[in-house]
């Protein structure tokens, strides 16, 4: 999505709910993906309202422009992503992004249309990774854990395939966009999909993964502004309300299975 997009696509927000700019103090416009994001977004708008805020919800399907959309103030914040995304996003665009609030956590999972266990997979095997630094470094760490390949110990959360040291099986790796990744299932033979994705694609990492990543996941997914915007009341509001025991219930009752799990805890505020 262009820029260009972007701002019209705020436009026809504010224009639909028919803000003014004496509104917006009151109005919260937050960028998310789909599921599980833009579902607990919607399951907390009437609690803000009666708080006296009204949240517009702006769905994205990449991880590039919510990151975008925020540092550059078309909206007030994004909830898509977990900390060492934002960080490593930070680091490589010069943004002033922080944490305000962590939520949830999506186990990431290794997924086969092929193979319904993982000593299936066999030698040479195409497996697709997601392509930005973050998340690609988590798949390789995954497929580490299940004994598939041996990473560099000193390549750390950003990993890339270079980083591999053992590889018995000789598996090869397709980068592509993590959103592509549910599409492109059934012409690889394994690929290691974030939750975000995985759960609207009817992916059900308890069911379907072939391997899942630990609900004990350093990767907690977040609520995001720019820094300097963490104190706002608004803010605040939507944070509280976002780690309410309303989005503990309605998380244990519709991921039963432990597809996504809950992840509260008192968010940094920083800049790098």
């Amino acid at each position: 999505m262009k820029k260009s997009s972007i701002v019209a696509l705020i436009l026809a927000t504010l224009a639909f709910v028919g803000c003014s700019k004496k509104d917006l103090s009151k109005t919260i416009i937050v960028g998310a993906t789909p599921e599980p994001h833009a579902a607990i977004l919607s399951l907390i708008a009437e609690d803000l309202a009666n708080d006296g805020y009204t949240l517009k919800i702006v769905e994205f399907t990449d991880y590039n422009v919510p990151n975008e959309a925020v540092e550059s103030g078309e909206i007030d914040a994004n909830y898509f992503q977990h900390l060492p995304y934002m960080d490593s996003f930070n680091k490589e665009k010069g943004y002033h992004l922080v944490s305000v609030a962590g939520i949830h956590i999506e186990p990431l999972a290794l997924y086969s249309k092929k193979y319904a266990k993982i000593d299936e997979i066999p030698n040479g095997a195409t497996i697709a990774i997601p392509n930005d630094p973050t998340n690609e470094g988590r798949a390789l760490l995954l497929l580490q854990s299940a004994g598939l390949i041996k990473l560099n110990p000193d390549a750390g959360l950003t990993a890339v395939p270079q980083d591999i040291v053992e590889n018995a099986k000789k598996l090869k790796f397709t980068e592509l966009e993590a959103a592509s990744l549910p599409r492109i299932l059934q012409d690889v033979d394994a690929a290691v999909i974030n939750g975000n994705y995985a759960l609207p694609a009817g992916l059900n990492a308890s069911k379907d993964g072939l391997f899942i990543e630990g609900a004990d996941s350093p990767y907690v997914n977040i609520l995001c502004v720019k820094d300097g915007n963490q104190n706002a009341e608004k803010i605040q509001a939507l944070a509280n309300a976002l780690k309410d025991k309303k989005v503990k219930d309605y998380i244990n009752n519709t991921y039963k299975n432990g597809e996504v799990v809950t992840g509260f805890y008192a968010g940094r505020t920083h800049s790098i």
